[in-house]
This record gives structure tokens, sequence and C-alpha cells, in this order.
């Protein structure tokens, strides 16, 4: 999801408690627990079950944080432009600049291999909640997080004992209160098939992010290979480049990044006095470094734009999120759903008081935070570096007792991101290390521990300019040697950024382990209590909060009364020449200037609806009432800022790209029409 500037008014007016039942046309709700009676009451219909997994089958998850979903029998996937940015950027040199230019490929052999990437695809959920509550038992800290870990790594591995095409992933809901094993048929080899200019789909740039109307050409096309072939794809949605109609139902089928409805009183302010103010304040800093270091060439302007766009991106979320919980009126609101489910249940002995164990859990890991946080050096040198330390050393030890990340089930995935060959910057790498390294130095204090273990006797711009000019980890046949070879190969490497690693991994797993036992552990008893409160108090009619898996919500196309006015439901491709000022952010795409007088100026362009989605959501299909897909969910609005804690009807937004703003690009201003082709095919 992009993000906008100004939050100041997404908050005020949220008005869903969190705690209580979904109204309206809140909730990303599971594909096992949707809301059919409720949508036929409101809307005198609801998909049945065949709509619906058709839809679940069609529906696609990106590892990069993206959703996508099948548009042809061939593979071909579609998502957002900003979710393949990385792709382009990987394939990009000084002599092509398809993050700039785009790309279409002319013929499927043509088509780009992203690194890194993977397509997954749901196609069973199972519910494992009595197996894992029942090894965790009467345990707590540090010990109860063992005891899921390892349940939930043998589930994993049993559930999906062909680790080549499926993926098997357990999934807390409800803070602990319910287990899922989500399984999914997974495809490793993922090609960019076509992408528009990237003026194009980011254009009015930051003033326009999070904010409607909006010209965004917000949309590409991957596909999924197996052996080297494209992946048949029998059970994929109609593509459909009609116009939206106002009021008419539509669905986003999707993977929410992360969500804290569920929250209580005390994470809330954790989250508004500490991990805000510090992610804000640091972030911060680091944009203004990049952007002047990208000043200094032409290189250095591309090398680093998708660092900076991503940078730019979380910090205007971050700061959204911060005016969301210093508004009065909206933290009242949170607040009153707390003592209200509080009130539900008070004297259930059962159910007990789960919010005094949170409230102690996060004073304990105020005191952690910092550390945990801070010992973490930025850049993909030192990532690869850590990856590699970790997995060797977890690799020897029995699947039950390895770390999450380093189970048989994840495994592959994690191979895969490390071996995958991409293009590393010295510069960008440096540039970060040293802000992370002076930023640990700024919180944790000169004389901290933490601080001397990472610095030494370095500063911190020394320190970071001798292991990544010293490091041989942007070599993928290095890395693949120090995999292959497993713990003795990583002990005996003589590589600066291998041995760092390694002189922080003590560390890191110490502070891992008291935070089991002071915060995750507790947190995770805690939530089964919160979960049955809930359920008490409002019976099964909730959504739990948003983990990265497929979710789907419905809503109406529709606009909103913004200040007294009211804001249009669409915009069309005409309207980007009006808007259009010759001055970036707002300079049309080369593209568009060269076709403007064949591109349909009335074609819809971007429209909204009131579908409750998340970050996450970035890639999801827009899907009508036929199950035909209408366009591509891009953005929120400004008010969907407040989103991560609450929903509101009247004012938080989904912005789309049409499917036939789409179509007019494919025909006729980046034409593809092998692509086109194909998706008329039924």
């Amino acid at each position: 999801m992009q993000i906008n500037r100004n939050a100041l008014f997404a908050a005020t007016a949220i008005c869903a408690l969190a705690s209580q039942p979904a109204m309206a046309e809140e909730g990303m709700w599971t594909f096992d627990g949707f809301p059919a009676e409720q949508v036929r009451e409101q809307y005198g219909w609801a998909p049945d079950q065949a709509w619906l997994d058709t839809v679940r089958n069609s529906a696609v998850r990106l590892t990069g944080g993206c959703s996508a979903s099948f548009v042809s029998p061939d593979g071909l996937i579609l998502t957002n432009h900003h979710c393949v940015a990385s792709c382009l950027f990987d394939n990009s040199d000084e002599t092509a600049d398809y993050l700039l230019n785009g790309f279409v490929a002319d013929r499927r052999d043509a088509e780009l291999k992203c690194p890194g990437q993977q397509a997954e695809v749901v196609t069973m959920i199972s519910d494992v909640t009595p197996d894992v509550i029942g090894a965790i038992g009467s345990q707590t800290g540090e010990a109860l997080t063992k005891a899921r870990d390892a349940k939930i790594a043998e589930l994993e591995k049993a559930g999906c004992p062909d680790s080549e095409t499926t993926r098997c992933q357990v999934v807390t809901l409800f803070g602990g209160g319910q287990y899922k094993l989500y399984t999914y048929r997974k495809y490793s080899d993922v090609r960019l098939a076509w992408a528009p200019e990237d003026r194009a789909a980011t254009f009015g740039g930051d003033p326009d992010n999070f904010n409607f109307p909006r010209y965004s050409l917000d949309a590409s096309f991957l596909r999924a290979y197996e052996n080297g072939r494209p992946v048949a794809t029998p059970e994929h949605l109609k593509w459909n480049p009609r116009a939206p109609e106002e009021g008419e139902i539509t669905f986003v089928v999707g993977n929410p990044g992360s969500t804290s409805r569920l929250w209580t009183d005390s994470q809330l302010a954790f989250e508004r006095e500490v991990r805000l103010p510090v992610t804000v304040a640091t972030l911060s800093e680091l944009r203004g470094r990049l952007i002047r270091a990208m000043e200094e060439s032409k290189e250095h302007a591309r090398e680093g734009g998708d660092m900076l766009s991503g940078i730019e991106n979380s910090l205007k979320v971050y700061i959204g999120r911060t005016k969301a919980l210093n508004d009065p009126a909206f933290t009242a609101k949170l607040a009153e759903a707390q003592n209200d489910l509080r009130q539900q249940v008070a004297g259930d002995s059962e159910i007990g008081d789960p919010w005094t164990t949170v409230d102690e859990a996060m004073n304990a890991y105020r005191a952690l935070y910092y550390p945990l946080r801070f010992t973490q050096p930025s850049g993909d040198l030192y990532s690869y570096a850590q990856t590699l330390v970790f997995a060797a050393q977890e690799r020897g030890k029995p699947n039950s007792e390895r770390l999450p990340g380093y189970t048989d089930s994840a495994l592959p995935l994690t191979e895969k991101q490390v071996l995958d060959e991409r293009p590393v910057y010295p510069w960008l790498d440096e540039l970060g290390m040293e802000w992370s390294l002076s930023k640990a130095r700024e919180y944790l204090g000169v004389d901290d521990p933490d601080t001397k273990l990472l610095l030494g006797k370095e500063s911190p711009e020394q320190l970071a300019e001798r292991l990544v000019n010293g490091t041989s980890l942007a070599d993928p046949a290095v890395r693949k040697a120090l995999w292959d070879g497993g713990l003795e190969a990583v002990e005996a490497s003589n590589d600066p950024m291998i041995q760092y690693a390694l002189k922080l991994a003590t560390r890191q797993r110490e502070l891992k382990a008291l935070a089991d036992a002071q915060y995750s552990g507790p947190l995770a008893a805690a939530g089964v209590k919160l979960a049955d409160a809930r359920f008490a108090a409002y019976g099964d009619s909730l959504y739990p909060d948003a983990t990265f898996t497929l979710r789907i919500s419905y809503g109406q196309v529709k606009g909103w009364v913004e200040r007294g006015n009211q804001v249009p439901f669409q915009t069309t491709m005409g309207g980007t020449f009006e808007r259009a000022t010759g001055n970036a952010p707002f300079d049309v795409a080369p593209a568009f200037a060269v076709n403007q007088t064949k591109i349909d100026k009335n074609t819809t362009y971007d429209f909204v609806t009131t579908n409750d989605i998340i970050g996450g959501n970035s890639g999801s299909p827009v899907i009508d009432r036929a199950g035909t897909v209408i366009g591509a969910a891009f953005d929120g609005n400004i008010h969907s800022l407040g989103g991560n804690y609450g929903y509101d009807g009247t004012l938080n937004r989904t912005v789309a790209v049409s499917a036939a703003a789409v179509q007019e690009a494919l025909e006729t201003i980046y034409p593809a029409p092998a692509l086109v082709e194909e998706l008329a095919r039924r």
C-alpha cells in the first residue's frame, strides 16, 4: 500500500470499537469465517461456497509483502506496480532502467526473473488450536514459547512433507486464542511480464499518496513458472475491463499485513510512547541521509530510488499512526471498547484478569525494546550474514528446537531469498549500516554493553566501511558455499561480515530468550483468555487481526464527503492531463504524452470502495458479484491511516486502479498484444 502526507484527520471520525462485533462493511474475514448472512442482510445476496472456493484458489500471496491473483489459465498474475518495483530495480543496470522506463515482454522467454519472489496459493485451512494449546498446557514464559514453537514446527512439517511444491504455516489468530494451519501451493519461479513506467504508477508522488482523486496506473503482471514452463492455472479470475458502477458490491481478496484492533490499552500506550516515536525519528534521519547521498551522482539517484520509495511509504504510515494514537477522541473510543469488554466478563473466574498480565508484559518489554531493536544492524550484506549464521546454527538441531524461520517448513524460502542473485550496491549498504549503528549508540548510550559489543573501538562509519568493503557476500556463489558448508564453513570463514554476525548472534539469542520469558510467553497466555473474553461477550461474529494471511472484505463502490464536499468515486484517464503541471511529481509519463491523442480519456482510471483493507492488500483483486476482476487495490485514502486500530465506513476508502485503465494501457500506451489476447481467453 502506498502512503500519504497528512494524517491529521485520519483518526478523529473512526468509530469502530475494536473488541466488539464488526458492523456494516468493517472486517478482514478469513475464508473459513466469511459472514455470508451479514452480507445477504445488507445487499440481498451473498457469495455461495463455489464462488468463495474459486476466488480463494485464484488469490495469490507474494512473499515480497503484497497480494495478487491469477487472471489467465497460463499462470498470469495481476498485482501492483509498486509490488514489482524491486524486481524491476534488481533487473536494471546503468544501461537499462526498467523501473524508470517500464518493461513489456514481447515473448514469454523474455520475461524477467524476480529474485527472492515466491507466489503462494492457499489450498487448505485447518484448525490446530487444540494441538497447540494442548502442547502449551500450563507452561509459562520461555517454556511456553518453546513448547508452542515445537508443536508448530511439528504440525508444519507433517502438513507439508513435499517442501518442493507446498508450504505450511501455522498462523496465530486472536493473540493466541486460535491457531490455524494454512497449506499453500507455492511457485518459486516468478517472472515479470509487463510493467508501465514508474511515473505512470507514481504520478502525483508524495502529495497524492493516500489521497483521492488519483491518477495512477499502479498495476503490473507477473507469471508463475515451474520446471521452466508457465504453470497451468485452470482456476483463475475472469478479466473484466469495464467501468465500476457506483453502489455495486465489491470484494477485495488478499493478505492484509497486520492490524492492532484487538490490542489492549497498555499495548497501544507502548506503541504511542515508545515504538512509533523512535521509528519516526530514526526513519526521518535515514531518509535525509539517503536523499543527500542520491544527490551525489546519477548512478546513486537510480540505485537509491527503490529504497527511498520504501522509506517514504513506511515513514508516512508511522506518522499517520502516531497522529491517530494522539487523537483524544479516537483513543477515548478505543478505551471505551476495552472497558466494555472488561465489564462484560467481570467476575468470570475462567477468564480472570488477562489485562494485568498484558500490562506486566508490556512494562517488561519497555526495558527490552531498545536492545532488541538496535542490536540488529541494517543492510543487505549484514542480513545475508546473519541469516547464514543462524541457518547454520539452527539446521544442526532437531526441527522442534529450531527458531521460527529456520524450521524444515520455512528453510526452502529462507534459502531462496539468501541465494537468489540480485545486485548489491555497497554505498547503500554502508549508508544503512552506519545509520543503524549510530542510532544504536545514540539510543542505547556510549557506555551500554550492547553499544560496546556493536562498535568496539570503531566509529559507526569506520565499522560500516570496513565490513561492507571487506565482505564477499555480494557474490551469490560465496553465499551458496557457506550455506552448503553449514556451521563448519561459517565458523571457519574469515569474511568480516560473517565474523561480525557470529559475534552478535549470542547476544541476539539472549535477548530473544528474555523477550520470550517476559513478553511473548505472557502475551500468548493472556491472548487465550482475551479471546475467550471476546467470544463470551460478543459471540463468534468476530474477525481476527490481520496476519498477512488470506482474507476477504466486502464493500461497495462509493465516494465520501470531505469537509462538506462530495468526493467522486472515480477518476478518468483524461484527468491525468488536466492535473499535470509539467513539474515533478505531476509530470506526465513519457508514453502517456506520446500517446495522448490515442488514449480514450473517458476511461475510468482509479476508483474508491468502502472495502476494509490495510498494507499487504496491495495488488489484491477488486472482484464484482460475478466473480470477475474489475480492478486492483493499491492504496487507501487519508482516513485509512488510522485503519490499523479501527475502521469507519463513512470515511475509510480503498483506492483501486480499474481493469479498464489497465486494458487501455495494454492496448494503447504500453502495447502488449499477446497479453491482451491471453486475458480475453476464458
